[in-house]
């Protein structure tokens, strides 16, 4: 199954562009090769694009706060398992804790390093890292491969406060939704949303065999799902076809 989210807020939405550049960072980095490493570094860059909001540490630190006094109101509740509710609070006081603690917004470590800002200022130009542009990262292109991945830990290591609050945060959002089978009659649905509730997240898992994708919309009153294909010629037409998929809707 292939699995689309769709944020209801921009909030959402940045934890959700995080998650996915923190992971495919640890990838890169677990790496061997000078290239990769490379897009691990364009990665980083991101990462900080992203984590360069003044106000996102705060932002971050108030919703795993708003979680711990969420879950310490199940205390008590024959349904809970206390021990588990015991671990995911600690879980989160740790992560409050670590970006309580980390001086300055994310990432500034990285945005004083010399070596680093002359990397980022010309990473995004084509061709902008050759060699006769940046020796310095070139000679650090050859260097063992083990130092380079030394290197790309200690750079990340100042964000990882945010990357594991982030991971946590949507785990716990994730899991408030309950899946349900839906059918897009002639590849279009709707569905209003109940006004008692306000949903953050979607998450559609479509199989990969209908050879369709959906173009999502969605806010506090209404979900709207059209599927789409891609046909031979590069044109992204309506998919017409009765189309099964699993829809979760997260609060």
């Amino acid at each position: 199954m292939i699995l689309y989210e769709y944020p209801f807020s921009e909030r959402i939405r940045t934890w959700l562009r995080l998650e996915r550049l923190f992971d495919r960072f640890a990838k890169l980095q677990q790496c061997e090769a000078a290239r990769d490493h490379h897009f691990a570094l364009v990665t980083l860059f991101e990462i900080l694009d992203v984590a360069g909001r003044p106000d996102l540490k705060s932002e971050i630190m108030r919703d795993l706060d708003k979680q711990k006094q969420q879950l310490n109101s199940y205390r008590g509740n024959p349904a809970i398992a206390e021990s588990m509710l015991d671990q995911t609070l600690g879980e989160l006081q740790q992560c409050f804790v670590q970006l309580e603690q980390a001086s300055g917004k994310p990432g500034q470590v990285l945005a004083d390093n010399e070596f680093l800002t002359a990397i980022r200022s010309r990473i995004s130009i084509p061709g902008g890292t050759c060699e006769f542009d940046l020796p310095a990262y070139h000679a650090w292109q050859h260097q063992p491969d083990a130092e380079r991945q030394q290197d790309l830990e200690q750079w990340s290591r100042g964000l990882q406060p945010v990357a594991n609050s982030v991971k946590l945060l949507l785990m716990l959002l994730r899991s408030t939704g309950q899946p349900q089978k839906m059918t897009a009659r002639k590849g279009q649905f709707q569905q209003n949303l109940p006004q008692n509730r306000t949903f953050q997240l979607l998450r559609l898992h479509l199989a990969p065999e209908v050879q369709a994708f959906p173009e999502l919309s969605a806010n506090r009153l209404i979900v709207s799902v059209r599927m789409m294909q891609r046909e031979s010629n590069g044109h992204l037409a309506p998919k017409n076809d009765d189309i099964d998929f699993q829809l979760t809707l997260c609060a």
